[in-house]
């Protein structure tokens, strides 16, 4: 109830978090049928970097304040141009939340889900998000999620998981909601936020990840400084469920020059399947199946 996300808006990891998102929503628009975006913490929607929060902080300015405002890369084109259509020429002052850049690129006909426990940030997500029809609020536990709100109507799905990890059980939870949501839905997509301080404190995590019994997942990590020091936020990480094709080709292609606009020194990526899609055995006489794309 204490983490307040507007501290650390539009910081390095933030950068990450968005811009997968944002290339998800629109590889997932590839399909005409629609899509409904859940999120499990969804804080305010849009954030004010110029804020007492935001100012107190500064996490902004080695995060969306180092990115050029435009790029070519796939993975960074849309984000920015988000991020732009909510400024004038110059830094950076309003920044979208996950909330806020769902809203921003989904289809008249796809629909949102917002879940946010904090009283005050509950009003403010309501508030802004008050004229779009498409948008449900809910203040709740975030945890709830996969029990509550799944399956869809939408045959189509994303879930954020995105907690505060303030507590120390709430690796845990994330991947008991994951397997919660696959459970009722097993063709969602899911993304998992998650810090990166040092890594030894994430085998756990890895390893429950890898035994969640999902289709398939892919982990996408970033840190900007030597993920060594378990006292700061050195990077972030995602783990993905069903990844929308082709995401991991534009990853490996892009993770590399996202590294070189946030790196301050030691910083590193990975990307790698926790689970992958297993071969469909073929029948007598056939070639194997590849794989299908998401």
């Amino acid at each position: 109830m204490n983490y307040r996300h507007a501290y650390h808006a539009g910081n390095f990891a933030d950068v990450l978090k968005h811009a997968v998102l944002q290339r998800m929503l629109v590889l997932m628009q590839r399909k005409e049928a629609p899509i409904a975006y859940l999120d499990s913490h969804a804080g305010v929607g849009l954030y004010d970097l110029h804020g007492v929060e935001a100012g107190k902080t500064g996490e902004w300015h080695s995060g969306v304040g180092r990115l050029p405002a435009q790029s070519n890369s796939p993975l960074l084109a849309d984000y920015l141009a988000q991020v732009a259509a909510l400024n004038s020429e110059g830094e950076p002052r309003y920044y979208p939340g996950s909330p806020e850049l769902a809203r921003r690129v989904l289809r008249e006909y796809d629909s949102l889900q917002l879940c946010e426990k904090h009283p005050q940030d509950f009003a403010l997500l309501k508030d802004n998000m008050r004229n779009d029809e498409r948008v449900i609020c809910h203040q709740r536990d975030g945890w709830q999620v996969g029990k509550a709100l799944l399956p869809t109507e939408e045959k189509r799905a994303l879930l954020l998981i995105d907690p505060p990890f303030e507590a120390e059980d709430e690796f845990s939870q994330a991947v008991n909601t994951l397997q919660e949501a696959i459970g009722r839905m097993r063709q969602v997509v899911v993304a998992i936020w998650y810090p990166i301080k040092a890594e030894k404190q994430l085998k756990g995590f890895y390893q429950a990840l890898a035994n969640s019994g999902a289709p398939k997942l892919l982990r996408a990590e970033l840190w900007v400084r030597p993920a060594d020091n378990a006292a700061s936020l050195n990077g972030s990480g995602l783990a993905i469920v069903n990844p929308p094709w082709p995401l991991e080709e534009e990853l490996r292609a892009d993770l590399p020059e996202l590294l070189k606009l946030l790196d301050q020194g030691g910083g590193g990526y990975r990307l790698d399947w926790l689970i992958e899609e297993p071969v469909v055995a073929p029948a007598p006489g056939k070639k194997p199946r590849k794989p299908r794309k998401a």
